[in-house]
């Protein structure tokens, strides 16, 4: 299985010295971890001086020496004290965190991140800082995308504004916030294998590829993108190898909502049994599928505030290695199909949809081929044969 990281959104709490972010943070934080999520945090430091080692320590001994790259490991944690020419960007430092649901960061108010402030009528320095607020709607130059105060004038001069403002105690209520608004959405990916195909002559997802049944590569392939696998099908009674499958994530496989089957109708089945907010849809003939494909449409999707994130190439819409979010899609899916509609771009009109473009694929599939599928035999062991020679992609 190939290692595909996923990029943590992340969002920039500041204030001043003594506005009491630390405090906040932390009881932000357990509220976070306490729903399941992933938080990484990063600490903006003023003082260049800083050290998170003691002397003596075998660690410390070893910078002393000279090693300018000290790492430190241990069963269950990890840490790295790199020396450095040049402080590196906020931008860089969240980039090499991938793999959060969310990022919080305490301080670097001018990375370009959404800015939260914190605001406390006790300390004096706060004070300048809601006067500065409440005339400009910013502080020291950036607009915050919420407040965290105790100063009514603040609150009121956010809420004039359209900007959230919560108040010092309102723990829960600044998680729901960070949850709803920054945090990277859980992704059901939904396998699509609906079972005999007349051209291959047997079913697709059982069909032989590389000694292995070709439902199990796709499996595989997009795993590393799923927080949730789900295989919808007309016929579980013969999948039953997907339970052997060595993998993060279980695989729940979803028999078929309607009686016809379709292409609508089988997106549809997936998102009504999604159990996540967004919902990928892969098809189980996409040999050369690409969970690094899914994340950024996922990303695209959550950062553009899309319903659905839509390859478009010469040939068209690729609505089978797509991301939508699920209860919009479901709802749209539905209309369509008691319209008598059919096909999977049947209802793209009705929701907000995002194009990934020719230079998107590039960037996220670099080696290309995610929307190749065999639909016969012969196209079958013709792609087996080239991954044989050639390797695989």
């Amino acid at each position: 299985m190939r290692m595909v990281h996923r990029p943590s959104p992340a969002v920039s709490f500041v204030g001043r010295h003594n506005s009491g972010k630390t405090t906040l943070l932390v009881k932000v934080i357990a509220a976070l971890v306490s729903r399941g999520l992933n938080i990484g945090t990063v600490k903006h430091h003023g003082h260049p001086d800083f050290d998170i080692d003691y002397p003596g320590k075998d660690s410390f001994r070893h910078r002393e020496a000279g090693s300018c790259d000290t790492v430190i490991v241990s069963p269950t944690r990890m840490a790295r004290v790199t020396a450095l020419t040049q402080e590196p960007s906020c931008d860089e430092v969240v980039a090499s965190m991938p793999d959060h649901d969310l990022v919080i960061v305490e301080g670097y108010r001018q990375s370009g991140l959404p800015v939260i402030e914190v605001i406390r009528w006790a300390n004096e320095r706060d004070r300048a800082a809601a006067e500065e607020f409440c005339e400009t709607g910013s502080v020291r130059g950036a607009v915050p995308c919420a407040v965290v105060t105790d100063v009514e004038s603040v609150a009121n001069a956010a809420s004039a504004r359209g900007m959230r403002a919560f108040s010092l105690e309102d723990i829960e209520g600044i998680a729901d916030y960070l949850v709803n608004t920054f945090a990277r959405p859980a992704v059901t990916v939904a396998i699509q294998a609906g079972g005999e195909s007349r051209r291959m002559g047997q079913s697709k997802a059982t069909v032989p590829f590389l000694e292995k049944p070709l439902l199990a590569r796709i499996i595989s392939r997009v795993a590393p993108a799923a927080d949730e696998l789900i295989v919808t099908t007309n016929e579980p009674e013969r999948l039953g190898f997907v339970d052997e499958l060595d993998l993060q994530c279980p695989v729940r496989l979803v028999t078929d909502a309607y009686e016809e089957r379709g292409a609508l109708k089988g997106m549809a089945t997936a998102f009504e049994a999604a159990r996540n907010p967004v919902v990928a849809i892969v098809a189980c003939d996409m040999i050369f599928a690409s969970a690094s494909l899914i994340v950024e449409e996922a990303r695209m999707l959550h950062e553009g505030g899309f319903d659905a994130v839509v390859p478009y190439n010469k040939f068209g819409y690729e609505p089978f290695h797509a991301v939508y979010r699920k209860d919009a899609c479901l709802a749209a899916s539905r209309i369509a199909i008691d319209q008598g509609k059919v096909r999977a771009r049947d209802f793209f009109e009705s929701i907000n949809l995002g194009l990934f473009q020719r230079d998107d694929l590039r960037r996220a599939v670099p080696e290309g081929g995610c929307f190749i599928n065999a639909n016969t035999p012969d196209e079958l062991a013709r792609i087996e044969k080239s991954i044989e020679e050639d390797g695989d992609r």
